[in-house]
């Protein structure tokens, strides 16, 4: 059960990143950037009971999503525009960029692995959609954005902590979820 492993962090800020909010609504923040996810989880997500929010331009056609543009110039770190967003080429690390706009100063990345886990693809074969083979591994993509948001999120004052201590974000301090927790 999830609840035993991710009870504790129910009383904190949370931005559950594409299918995380099936998690519970406990989840303060629904956020994704892929087409694919919409097109597969458009009906669970509008009967989540929190806000909806997504860089994706399609996102624009659903009234009930929250739609931040993408910086066109500032592709990789973090924007400092509001209502933009830099992209880094994947969804969890946009939503760090959303994270800085909503305020936090800490931010805790848990999930963060960049790697297959039991032979899956952060959630991805959950909404695979319109495909019959399967996906390139993105994870060598995904990785190139994060020395740019370090950078950008030190020059900010804002410290991001990862809680998945076999990630292969290694910009970042790593630490367990019991550790953060204390």
């Amino acid at each position: 059960s999830y609840e035993a492993y991710l009870g504790p962090i129910r009383h904190k800020h949370i931005i559950g990143v594409n299918i995380a909010f099936l998690l519970g609504d406990w989840i303060d923040f629904a956020f994704f950037g892929d087409k694919g996810f919409l097109l597969k989880w458009q009906n669970d997500l509008k009967q989540f009971p929190k806000p909806k929010v997504s860089c994706n331009p399609v996102a624009t056609k659903y009234p009930w999503i929250k739609f931040l543009d993408k910086d066109r110039n500032k592709n990789f770190g973090i924007s400092n525009k509001p209502g933009r967003v830099s992209w880094n080429n994947n969804s969890g690390a946009a939503a760090i960029n959303f994270a800085v706009h909503l305020g936090a100063k800490r931010i805790f990345l848990l999930g963060f692995d960049m790697q297959l886990v039991d032979n899956h693809q952060h959630w991805h074969s959950q909404y695979h959609v319109g495909k019959s083979k399967p996906k390139s591994l993105p994870f060598d993509m995904h990785l190139r954005a994060f020395p740019d948001i370090a950078t950008d999120a030190k020059k900010m004052g804002i410290e991001i902590i990862n809680v998945s201590p076999d990630s292969r974000i290694n910009v970042f301090p790593k630490v367990s979820l019991k550790e953060a927790l204390q």
